[in-house]
């Protein structure tokens, strides 16, 4: 018997939420709180890590500095979301970019502030960090000038 022909009813949606431990990356979450964004470089062989990570994944070393990374960023490659995923339906479409920053690490973050037009590989933009009206912690690339203040 197929299972097309079985009978059947269909199941609500699940939303499934979890606490995820931050004890080892507090730092970086913290920072964000303070508009400050961090990566970490392991003592050992100086690679650099961002998302930050608690170990080393080149040397496996487990001794790592907090870095305050720069913010200015060169926009390596970009995409306009306008079919979000479900979590994000509720959203008007949005951009996010890969960015470059002087220390050599890539972030990938939202793109706010630009008109798509306006928005080109190898353009400038700065990296901040944002807590949302919701306490919601991210960060995004915004153009360099309206950063400030």
């Amino acid at each position: 018997m197929s299972s097309a022909s079985m009978p059947a009813i269909k199941s609500k949606p699940v939303t499934v939420s979890q606490d995820i431990p931050v004890s080892k990356t507090l730092r970086f979450w913290e920072g964000l709180k303070e508009g400050k964004i961090y990566a970490t470089k392991c003592c050992q062989c100086g690679s650099l890590y961002f998302p930050p990570a608690a170990d080393c994944a080149n040397c496996l070393s487990t001794k790592v500095e907090w870095v305050e990374l720069s913010s200015e960023a060169e926009i390596e490659t970009f995409t306009h979301i306008v079919v979000r995923p479900t979590s994000f339906s509720q959203r008007k479409p949005y951009t996010v970019a890969i960015g470059k920053l002087k220390e050599g690490v890539k972030v990938l973050a939202w793109l706010t502030g630009f008109k798509l037009s306006q928005v080109k590989v190898g353009m400038k933009a700065k990296l901040v960090a944002k807590v949302s009206s919701d306490a919601e912690l991210s960060y995004e690339f915004v153009p360099l000038d309206k950063s400030e203040g």
